[in-house]
């Protein structure tokens, strides 16, 4: 049996990776803090989905939002009135759980979406009860998740704002902004990563459902009148995904691996959605992940969000089932249009091939959560090897949080030191290096096997006369000679994938 979300919770603890936030005070439920290693992975997670999404694009420029912004952006976006999830709370002990995720846990359908009345009928029909005290629920009711604040000294209504329940808005909001400055001809996309607060009912699963997180989000653009017409799918036609579509969920039907060219062909969804699903998972295939654990899902009509004309989630199959990792959705004009609405200001853009105005298209939103992102990268990359008897934690090199670990043979020994911290001062100006001691030489290698260390550097006696290093591999343990002026550039060649054994002699 592999590990569960409660296992991978405590050895993220216990590894330095995630930490319960403010655990000497008793925690806060849906808030964790990241420890030395977690935020080395966190942000190499970020870095790697900014450069592949928008420093190796030319269609796409970035922003930084604020998390704070006029209130009037969530009335139009229409959070204020719809961004809700349904609540239930126990007539007699007043426990609240999000009725959904009560239903879904009982009666193993798909629940997210449904309407306060389906979820009280199925609730009903099926006599669900509160777990703690096994009592009635009162009627489930609509529960606002965005937090709110005040700014400034004043605390009446005209001060109260919100903290962003999503980094999409600004990207709307500043639309007309960065389509100017940046000189963006559609399509085009607008990207930023950053945090979003929502105030969930029932946090769980670890990092999966929080209520702080982070987001890495894209608002792409198109022409109206060319919503269909996707430059760059031809790039993805034979790629593969593994396809559950609405009518597929309403015949009870198994997802079905199909080719992107197939999956036009059928217009099961449009070229851009297809696109950008091949393009999300190609990444997570790029960066280790295996693809056998995806799929896309399509949103059945009743769980969409407001503002989606379609919505598909590639999906991947965590301890805890099949979960959304990242949303697509199609939000065609609905937020430019209310901003323009609400604002009074003009958001359009002059298509310079037809000489008129138009209203762009959100023809897909990529938007991918940072903390599921990294539980993907984590459940992917651990391995308890009981033939070396410990765990192996076997990240990316790209996302390995520590690069190299430099060990001097015998600790004891002045010259091994001197030789060990030169390397290592050397090293930490590129990459992301520890220098251990502590403990036999096996002993520190299993160390940093368990917490994804890419490599092992070890100065020995002969690096004193020969000023060359052993370096071990973490996933294969195999072993090479380097030397030590080399060290840089063969450390890089293996970050990119050079294979281990031709980039020194080995032993």
């Amino acid at each position: 049996m592999g590990i569960t979300i409660d296992d991978m919770s405590v050895f993220c603890k216990r590894k330095g990776f995630v930490y319960p936030n403010s655990e000497v005070y008793g925690g806060m439920s849906g808030f964790f803090d990241y420890g030395p290693l977690g935020v080395e992975l966190k942000n190499s997670i970020k870095a790697e989905w900014w450069k592949t999404h928008v420093t190796q694009r030319d269609d796409i420029v970035g922003i930084d939002g604020s998390i704070i912004t006029n209130p009037k952006v969530w009335v139009a976006s229409g959070h204020v009135e719809s961004f809700t999830d349904v609540m239930l709370k126990c007539s007699k002990c007043g426990n609240s759980v999000r009725a959904d995720h009560l239903v879904e846990e009982k009666l193993k359908i798909h629940a997210e979406g449904l309407s306060p009345q389906k979820l009280h009928e199925l609730i009903e029909k099926n006599k669900i009860k509160c777990e703690k005290c096994k009592s009635e629920f009162d009627k489930p009711k609509n529960f606002n998740m965005m937090f709110s604040t005040t700014v400034g000294p004043s605390s009446d209504e005209k001060s109260v704002s919100y903290l962003r329940p999503e980094t999409a808005q600004l990207m709307f909001a500043n639309f007309k902004l960065v389509q100017e400055n940046a000189r963006m001809k559609l399509p085009f996309g607008i990207a930023q990563v950053g945090k979003a607060f929502r105030n969930e009912i029932s946090p769980r699963d670890f990092l999966f459902r929080c209520r702080e997180f982070e987001q890495m989000e894209i608002e792409y653009f198109v022409n109206p009148e060319k919503g269909e017409d996707c430059p760059y799918v031809e790039e993805f036609s034979a790629y593969e995904l593994n396809v559950l579509s609405e009518p597929m969920q309403e015949k009870k039907e198994k997802p079905k691996k199909m080719a992107v060219n197939e999956i036009i062909a059928k217009k099961i969804m449009l070229p851009w959605h297809a696109y950008w699903l091949a393009f999300e998972q190609k990444w997570f295939e790029g960066l280790g992940a295996d693809k056998e654990k995806f799929r896309v899902r399509q949103h059945m009509k009743d769980e969409r969000s407001h503002y989606a004309t379609d919505t598909w989630d590639l999906e991947y199959s965590f301890p805890f089932g099949w979960k959304e990792l990242q949303g697509i959705s199609n939000r065609g004009d609905f937020d430019l249009k209310q901003h323009i609405k609400v604002s009074g200001k003009d958001l359009s853009y002059y298509d310079e091939g037809s000489k008129k105005k138009v209203i762009p298209n959100v023809v897909a939103e990529p938007s991918l959560g940072v903390e599921r992102s990294f539980l993907v990268f984590m459940f992917n990359a651990y391995e308890d090897d009981k033939k070396r008897g410990n765990i192996v934690l076997k990240l990316h090199p790209k996302l390995a949080p520590v690069k190299v670990a430099v060990f001097p043979l015998l600790s004891n020994k002045d010259e091994l030191v001197k030789k060990a911290r030169e390397v290592y001062d050397s090293l930490k100006k590129c990459y992301q290096c520890a220098y251990d001691t502590s403990g036999s030489i096996g002993r520190r290698y299993a160390r940093n096997d368990e917490i994804g260390t890419l490599l092992g550097c070890t100065i020995d006696f002969d690096s004193l006369k020969d000023e060359s290093v052993t370096l071990r591999d973490r996933d294969s343990t195999k072993q090479i000679r380097v030397k030590i002026e080399d060290l840089k550039c063969v450390v890089g060649k293996l970050i990119k994938g050079e294979k281990f054994e031709s980039l020194g002699k080995l032993i």
